[in-house]
């Protein structure tokens, strides 16, 4: 899962993109509305968290911007705090969900993970399919009621997955949402990822669509 953090705290930006990768996300950092605009017009994020006194150009503009332009990114506005005005001009541009300065980075990661689940369909924080539960709360796995260990990039792929359960997941997809903007990026590394996981998961509960991807659970009606 692929995270765009617009802040213009420094200090703040780095809290949360330190506690959103331990979290299990890759995150880009945007340090004002027209950088956090571009890349949120340009790249495929899955959630974004955006402060609303962004310099350049304010938050709630690059919103609309991005709802004016058919974004419908999951969003969770940071708003200064007792301003219950910024909130509801937050909610009117199209946010999802909201959080006063100062926050609790607990809050805020939970608070985050919601926000995609619910953009994927889906309540609860455990993901089940068959026999493999995958908590997103601490990034574990268990296949038939077994702890299995994943590493950072294998719990990536696999949550990206799960999330879109019975969908055909393209590469590129898979690797537009798997690493930030300046990470190295070897496609042929997916395959090593994959045949990681296969070996400690069901037999077959990862398929190959032939010439198109990769998909988990039956396909959508």
């Amino acid at each position: 899962m692929r995270v765009l953090v617009a802040e213009d705290e420094p200090a703040l930006a780095r809290q949360l993109q330190q506690a959103l990768r331990a979290a299990g996300f890759a995150v880009d950092v945007a340090g004002d509305g027209i950088d956090a605009e571009h890349l949120g017009r340009e790249l495929p994020f899955d959630a974004v968290v955006l402060d609303l006194g962004l310099p350049g150009q304010d938050g709630l503009s690059v919103l609309r911007a991005w709802r004016a332009a058919g974004s419908a990114v999951p969003v969770l506005v940071l708003t200064a705090r007792g301003s219950w005005q910024e909130k509801v001009l937050g909610i009117d541009a199209g946010a999802d969900d909201y959080l006063s300065k100062p926050f609790q980075m607990e809050e805020l990661v939970a608070r985050l993970r919601a926000l995609v689940r619910r953009s994927s369909g889906l309540a609860s924080p455990v993901l089940t399919l068959g026999a493999v539960r995958l908590d997103t709360r601490g990034c574990t796995l268990e296949v038939e009621d077994r702890a299995v260990a994943l590493t950072a990039h294998e719990y990536r792929v696999l949550a990206y997955l799960m999330h879109q359960r019975g969908r055909v997941v393209a590469r590129a997809e898979l690797s537009e949402h798997l690493y930030a903007q300046d990470a190295d990026r070897d496609s042929n590394t997916l395959d090593v990822f994959i045949a990681r996981l296969r070996r400690k998961l069901p037999p077959g509960f990862i398929a190959t669509v032939r010439g198109l991807g990769w998909r988990v659970g039956e396909a959508a009606a």
